[in-house]
Order: C-alpha cells, then structure tokens, then sequence
C-alpha cells in the first residue's frame, strides 16, 4: 500500500536529515582530528552527499534558505558583544577601512575580469563587486572560537565584514541599475532600498529600546528558560523577516537587534540559549555551500575555476593587508588580515542568481563563479593555518616600539602587563606612584595602548635593560610576567646589580617558592593562591556555613599552609607536615564552646 503524500515528505525529511547529520558527523569530526577545522568538514560533507556527486539530496538552494538562519543568528551573537558605544569606538575602521577595502578589491577584481576574461564592463562589475566581499559565517566563528574577536585586530576584522554586509543594498541597487531585463515592478528601486535600510534601522532601534528591553526584564522576572530561548529566537528572526520582506540583509537586521540587547542584564543568558541554534544551523549552511559545487563546471574548466580562485585569494590578500598596513596595522598581522579575508563570500550566490536575473551574466557564469566563491571559502583554513605557522615562526619586528629608555624617571618598575601585571600597576597608579611598565609582547602593547597606557617593550628580566629603565633609583621592581619565565639565575642577578631595590615576584606554584627560597624577596606571591582562598571562603559561606565561621577556615588554613610551606622549603620534601593539610579525614574540629 503506497503511503499518503503528508507521510512520503515526512520519510523523504527524516531520511534527508538523518543523512546529513550523520554525513556531518563523520567528515567534522575527521576534519577536526586532522586539524582542519569543522567547517571545511561541513563543506566537503556537503559536497559528497550532494547533486552533483553521489546525489543522495538535492535542493540544495533550499537547504540554503533554511540555513540562512544561521548566518542572522551568529551576527545576533556578535551584536550582544558589542553595545553602541564600542560601535562607535570602531566607526574609523568601519567606514574607513571597510569601505576602501569593498571598493579597491571589488574594482580590481572587476578589472581582473574584464581584461582577463573579456567580459563586458556590466558583467565585469556584477562579478568583481560581489567577489571583493569575504564570508562572515567562515570568519566570525573563527574569530570567537579563538578569542580573537575582542582583540583590536579582531575588531578590525570585525568591522570590515560589517561594512560588507552594509554594501549589499548598494550593490542591488547597481546591478539593478545596469539590468538589461524587463523591469519588475513589484521590486523597490534604489532610492526606495536606501530608504528601507534607513527606517528598517531606526525602527529597530525603537523596538529595541521600548518593546524587547522591557519585553526580556518581564520574562525575567518568571525565571523561565523556555520562554527566554523563545523570547531569544523571536527577536533574531523577527528582524530578519523584516529586513528580508525590504529585500535588505537579513543578518544586517539580527545584528542591529543584538546591538540593542547588548546592555541588557540577560545578555549572557540569551547568548547561551541561542548559540546550539546557532551552531546547527551555520553547520547547515556549510553542507548547503558544498552541495552547491558544480563539478560539472569545474571539470569542464578546471585550470580556469582554479586560477580564478588563486587570483581572487592573491588580490584580496594583497589590496587588504596593504590598507590594513596604510591603517596602522602592523606588517604581520596586517598580513594575518588580508589572508583571513581573502576569500570570497556567501552574499556571492545571492548577488550572481541576481545578476543572472537582470541578464548581465548567462546562468552558466554565476554557476562556473558560484563554484569558484566555494573554492575560495574552502581554502581559507588552510591558509590560516599557514599563516599561524609562519608568524609563530618569524615573530613580529618590534622595532617601530618604545624600549624603556624613552621612559620618564619612575620609583617602580613592573615587568610584565598581562592580567596579573595591569591589576598590581593599576592599584600603583591609583596612589600616583610613577610606574614603569615593561612587556614583551608587542599585540599586549597595542592593546594596552589602546586604553591609553603606555608600556616599553623589552625583556624586563635582563639586567642592561632594567638599568635602562632606570632601576639605579628605583625603590622597586615587580616581576608580574609568566612565571616561567623567571628564574633563581635571573633574580640573582638583579639583586646583585641593584642591591637597593625591593624585588617582587609572582610564582606558579609552591615549589616555584621552594626554588626563590634564601632570596630577600620583598613579596612572592603565588599567582593563584590569593583568589582560590577567596573563592573557597566564599564557597563556604554560600554553601550555609556562617561567615564567622568561613573566615575561621580561612585563617587556619593560611595558618596551616605557611607552617607547610617552611617545613617543605627546609626540607625540600613536599610531603613534609602533610597531615596539617586538610582533608575529608582530616577536618577542622568546631570551636570550643565558652561555658555557660
């Protein structure tokens, strides 16, 4: 008996899903043991299952409408991290960098095409401008799963992708200037598309402001998840309908959304139920991507698909580490920029199937750049992996960087400025006590720079280098760098060179203090210690024993911990006075109570 239609598309969706996700699994987790990344997985699972290799799914197009989703909510999650303020604070790279970078790479790649292939000025243009835009659902993951989005390079990045996706409404509007087709005239022209981006932003902003903000403190008030993540899901596509219904940028719309919650107490709690839906559906959009690949087009032109994609990679990559460059980036990661976008983007398949509808390229062109743009895409882990490579390998010159002796005259020298460092100089700087600040690490000056603090680069624990900072005179030197990077050698050394200085210094571990023992340490602070004896007071105190009683526990224990510490750093045996330690056999007995 032949099963109803309602129940073949219901097995055709099961069968279709089941293979996907299963196919996604194998070839994801094989990429990533193999250090390729999940996405170029996604994109060769994609590619496999696909119509045009084994065919086991089609509609690949579908697939893509549906996945789209993805792309609004991952610019949704950016747009939480960033409240408006930051937005501002980027608006020179935004409006500077982006938009020289969409002009000089979509221009040169429409010259490329034009003399290169001998396509009219027309299909030249409806090409190369899409083509100088990156991909935003390949890069942003990227950047926030290493940490690199909060960092100033990743801001530049950031913000070119921004003004790309802002581009899109422009570059309609040009290829629907230059059609050759029959005018529609359901669709807005230019002028009304402009306006739609202008309303469509200041509407959302409103809503934002007077509907989703008190809209997420009521839903908060009733402690449900559910009606969070819901809450959560309406909002990103909600916008995104609304722009999509103005033929604008979906994702533009999800993003301004996120820019409106980024100041909203609930902020972290939306990231974390959006980001699983996230997740899934971006996964979808790469299988989606590499179902696109027309073998049949590259294997009729193979030297032609391929020496486009090396030509698009190599142009980007230039023309966008040479702005970034002219923008005051430093030549590495000037560098790391221009290949991290040098691929071409997925606003691609979208801006061909419209150039092919307004008859300025056949549908045999915006298939054979179609193939080409997922290519590019596919290339980009690998390039980033060589481009890690080599500027681990080559480190960054520093030479355009202040040593200390372009420093004032100060009374204390603290030598590293990573998380420990800033906390001890800013408390320093809050007495007005002159510091002077020595890193090693060129990207933690930039970004200390950035919030107005001046820091020397240098190896603050070598000796003539400390001297030039001024350590004759000082009153004090805080090593606050990486632990292991100070040795008993070292600091001998400068308690030899300068005699009239308190030294300090953070240490790993106990044994890091067994190993500075006899030296005339003014502190030696192990680097955690501090904070896991506040935390486990706390601990206590949440857990329902009285405060009291916590701050009981956490005398003793200092107490405890010294009395082991001597005992091990004369004997130089770390079990030494192991039964003071605490332990589930081994607890503190209750306070004596006072007779009545």
């Amino acid at each position: 008996m032949t099963g109803t239609a309602p129940e073949v598309v219901t097995s055709n969706l099961l069968f279709d899903g089941a293979l996907m996700l299963g196919a996604a699994l194998f070839f994801v987790t094989l990429f990533r043991k193999l250090g390729l990344g999940a996405t170029l997985g996604y994109i060769v699972a994609g590619a496999i299952i696909g119509p045009n290799a084994l065919g086991l799914i089609g509609e690949a197009d579908s697939i893509m409408a549906v996945s789209e989703i993805g792309i609004a909510l991952l610019l949704f999650l950016v747009g939480l991290e960033l409240n408006p303020s930051r937005l501002w604070r980027l608006r020179k790279d935004i409006f500077g960098l982006g938009l020289l970078q969409v002009m000089v790479c979509g221009l040169a790649l429409a010259l490329l095409i034009r003399f290169a292939l001998g396509f009219s000025w027309e299909a030249s243009i409806a090409i190369g401008l899409p083509l100088g835009l990156s991909s935003t659902a390949q890069v942003l993951p990227m950047l926030r799963s290493t940490g690199q989005l909060n960092h100033p390079r990743g801001e530049r990045a950031f913000s070119v992708l921004l003004f790309q996706d802002l581009s899109i409404v422009p570059m309609i509007t040009i290829i629907a200037a230059m059609s050759r087709a029959p005018v529609d005239p359901t669709a807005p022209s230019g002028g009304m598309l402009a306006l739609y981006t202008v309303g469509a932003i200041v509407g959302l902003v409103l809503v934002g402001r007077f509907i989703l903000n008190p809209l997420f403190r009521l839903i908060g008030r009733f402690g449900e998840r559910e009606l969070f993540i819901v809450a959560g899901l309406f909002a990103v596509i909600a916008s995104a309908a609304l722009m999509h219904s103005l033929h604008l940028s979906t994702a533009l719309g999800a993003f301004i959304a996120g820019v409106m919650l980024a100041e909203s107490p609930y902020r972290h709690e939306l990231e974390s139920d959006v980001e699983p839906f996230r997740s899934i559906l971006l996964g979808l959009f790469f299988l989606s991507v590499g179902m696109l690949i027309d073998f049949n087009a590259v294997a009729a032109r193979p030297e032609l698909v391929f020496g486009l994609a090396v030509g698009i990679i190599v142009v980007k990559a230039v023309l966008i580490a040479g702005l970034a460059f002219m923008f005051g980036m430093k030549k590495g990661r000037a560098i790391w920029l221009g290949l991290l976008l040098s691929q071409a983007g997925e606003f691609g398949f979208v801006l061909f199937g419209q150039a092919a509808s307004a008859q300025l390229i056949t549908p045999e062109a915006a298939s054979l750049f179609s193939a080409v743009v997922t290519l590019t895409m596919v290339s980009t882990p690998f390039l980033m992996q060589v481009v890690e490579w080599v500027l681990r390998r080559i480190p960054e010159p520093a030479s355009d960087l202040d040593g200390p002796e372009f420093s004032p005259e100060t009374n204390v020298i603290v030598v590293g400025y990573g998380r420990f460092g800033q906390t001890v100089a800013q408390m320093l700087m809050a007495k007005r006590i002159p510091v002077t600040i020595i890193d090693s690490k060129p990207s933690q000056i930039e970004l200390s720079e950035e919030f107005g603090t001046k820091v020397y680069y240098g190896d603050g624990t070598r000796v003539d280098l400390l001297r030039t900072a001024g350590a004759d005179t000082a009153e004090g030197i805080l090593f606050c760098q990486t632990p292991r990077e100070l040795t008993r050698e070292k600091l001998e050394a400068v308690f030899n060179t300068f005699p009239q200085v308190a030294v300090m210094a953070r240490v790993y571990d106990r044994l890091q203090v067994i190993e500075f023992s006899g030296l005339e340490l003014a502190v030696c602070e192990r680097e955690l210690y501090e904070s896991a004896v506040v935390m486990g007071r706390q601990a206590l105190i949440k857990l329902g024993i009285a405060q009291r009683e916590a701050e009981r526990v956490e005398r003793e224990y200092r107490q405890r911990d010294l009395e082991r510490l001597d005992a091990q750093t004369v004997t130089g045996d770390l079990h030494a006075k192991f039964d003071r330690s605490f332990g589930v056999d081994r607890p503190l007995e209750d306070e004596a109570k006072s007779p009545a």
